[in-house]
């Protein structure tokens, strides 16, 4: 089992590694499969929270957010748009992708649904997992991996060096 763990404390970090990565790698010919978040110009402020996430290779563009409103505190996920991304990936698999990549193992996962089975999937079949997660899930991922997870550091370079050893291993 091949996985791999990206953890930062500095906002939006994780989400730019790896899709950095991701479209570093396609750019190679490396064949993808899982989602990334698009990157782009974001605006600030309380009421904004728009999300897009690419499924992997070639789209669709999905939004994963939905705007609660100025000043709102409750959880800012769409869980319809969760479901069409995780079926859009599961219908694509990943038994003919080169990596599986997951730009967030988020509450979703940690509770054993969103991506979960799409990352088991990958992992059955030998195909190298890359997967962003925050403090908040941390533990939960360790758990579904049975710690097997290799944790990365916040290092473009190192992240791509990662890559191309556990492909070029398969």
């Amino acid at each position: 089992m091949k996985i791999a763990v990206i953890t930062s404390t500095v906002a939006g970090q994780i989400d730019q590694l790896i899709s950095e990565t991701a479209l570093k790698l396609q750019s190679e010919g490396v064949r993808l499969a899982g989602v990334a978040k698009v990157l782009g110009d974001e605006q600030q402020g309380d009421g904004h929270c728009d999300m897009d996430i690419r499924v992997l290779p070639d789209g669709p563009e999905i939004r994963i957010t939905q705007s609660l409103g100025q000043g709102a505190t409750g959880c800012r996920l769409n869980p319809a748009g969760i479901v069409e991304a995780v079926a859009q990936v599961e219908r694509i698999g990943s038994k003919d992708a080169d990596l599986f990549v997951l730009n967030k193992f988020g509450p979703q996962e940690a509770e054993g649904r969103g991506f979960c089975d799409a990352i088991a999937s990958a992992l059955e079949t030998e195909t190298p997992v890359l997967v962003g997660v925050g403090k908040g899930c941390r533990d939960s991922l360790d758990r579904f991996v049975d710690n097997m997870a290799e944790v990365l550091p916040p290092e473009p370079e190192e992240i791509y060096a990662w890559c191309k050893a556990a492909i070029s291993h398969r």
